[in-house]
């Protein structure tokens, strides 16, 4: 047990179970008493939720019988009834299973234990050793579902519709989602990914639902779907998502592919040096997950949340404070930063001070004097509004910047162009 767990049982319920049910009170009489035996059986203290959309279907009845608390949503549909479950939870974990008996309660044993390797641990039937007994047109639209969704939105889970989930709590609250049908399951686990959070699966074998009909309305399925999977592709391409910049060098849209290598190949090809790196605004690029003795420095907590399995020296630091002592560094790179905050001498500055006497400094910026970089900005900026077209709050060209920086003190050694568009210059602090 860990020592969160050991805190939550002694100050309250180590683990919150949410249940959303609509008409499902003869499923209930089986469910309950069957979650009841697993929970003690594990030695587990558990806040069990069942969550209907009014009093009237017997739900309420069943619940005090078997003493638990009936909770009654305020939002439509399942991803409404779940919210209500998870305002209402006060554990450190958040279990969400279905009323109807298609998730039999012994997999809780295997999600539990699987908590720590993971900020959500998801029972699939789509990964080895998982199954599901389902109709025939279920058995085609659901792995139709999860493999477009998996790959348009890159994502590296194969059962993203499962609603057996076990969630840490503290990162729910940090998500906007905005589905409310059972494309909410979709959503808050695309949200999560985005975040930087991890998502581990673990096998299980998907039931028929006991007695009753499915709640599941095929024509409303398949547009809430549609209308989440477009959100969800904006998200997943923009800098929003933590993972971005990591994916977009394989990214099966040339365009993002050639940027993200080229920029790669000039931004390693500059460097004099693979020892006392410091990346500034690294976001999840592949330049510092290829530089494992760089140190990765960003603002977001989320890329770095992210980059936390992949690279061991993570700052979280903005550009005019850098919390170095100085001549630290041999290199610096700051690449697609600079036109991320106003021009304000305490940036360039930083950098001077923290790199040593003959180090380099390697610079990249959209270069605004080009008509391609201004041309792909109006493109993008209307594929994706929102994005980081927006964010870009200083519009350099390269003769102001080379200008700017040689009245700094600094050599220009050398500038190359991705796509024409985008300047990386390569710079010397003299000796």
């Amino acid at each position: 047990m860990s020592c969160s767990d050991e805190v939550a049982l002694l100050t309250g319920p180590q683990l919150t179970i949410v249940i959303p049910a609509h008409n499902e009170r003869a499923n209930l009489e089986l469910l309950l008493p069957a979650l009841k035996q697993i929970l003690a059986r594990m030695g587990l203290q558990a806040e069990i939720f069942v969550v209907t959309r009014d009093h009237h279907d017997g739900t309420a009845e069943v619940a005090s019988h078997w003493d638990v608390t009936h909770l009654v949503q305020t939002q439509p549909g399942y991803g409404g009834a779940l919210l209500a479950g998870f305002a209402e939870a006060a554990a450190p974990y958040v279990l969400t299973i279905d009323a109807d008996l298609s998730h039999r309660p012994t997999v809780i044993e295997s999600l539990w234990a699987a908590r720590s390797d993971a900020e959500v641990i998801i029972a699939s039937r789509y990964i080895p050793g998982g199954s599901a007994e389902m109709g025939r047109l279920r058995r085609v639209l659901s792995p139709m579902l999860n493999l477009i969704y998996r790959r348009l939105l890159a994502l590296d889970v194969q059962d993203l519709s499962s609603g057996f989930r076990l969630y840490r709590r503290d990162i729910l609250d940090r998500l906007p989602v905005a589905a409310r049908d059972f494309d909410f399951l979709e959503e808050i686990l695309i949200r999560i990914v985005a975040n930087g959070w991890s998502v581990r699966e673990v096998p299980f074998h998907y039931m028929t639902r006991g007695s009753g009909r499915s709640n599941v309305r095929l024509l409303k399925f398949g547009w809430a779907y549609l209308r989440t999977f477009l959100r969800m592709w904006r998200l997943r391409n923009s800098i929003e998502s933590a993972d971005y910049d990591y994916r977009a060098f394989d990214s099966p849209i040339w365009l993002q592919r050639y940027w993200q290598r080229t920029r790669y190949r000039i931004v390693t090809g500059y460097l004099e040096t693979t020892t006392g790196i410091l990346d500034i605004g690294s976001g999840s690029s592949r330049i510092i997950v290829d530089l494992p003795e760089a140190v990765a420095l960003d603002i977001s907590e989320a890329k770095l949340r992210w980059l936390r399995s992949r690279h061991r020296l993570l700052v979280r630091a903005s550009l005019e404070r850098l919390p170095f002592p100085e001549q630290a560094f041999s290199a610096v790179i700051s690449s697609e930063v600079i036109e991320h905050v106003p021009d304000i001498p305490e940036n360039f500055a930083e950098i001077w001070r923290v790199l040593r006497p003959g180090g380099v400094f390697i610079l990249g910026t959209p270069d605004y004097d080009r008509w391609v970089w201004r041309t792909l900005e109006w493109f993008y900026e209307r594929l994706i509004p929102g994005g980081y077209v927006s964010e870009h709050v200083t519009h350099y060209t390269r003769e102001s910047l080379v200008a700017r920086l040689g009245g700094l003190g600094w050599q220009v050694l050398e500038v190359q162009y991705v796509g024409f568009g985008e300047m990386i210059l390569k710079l010397r602090k003299p000796i």
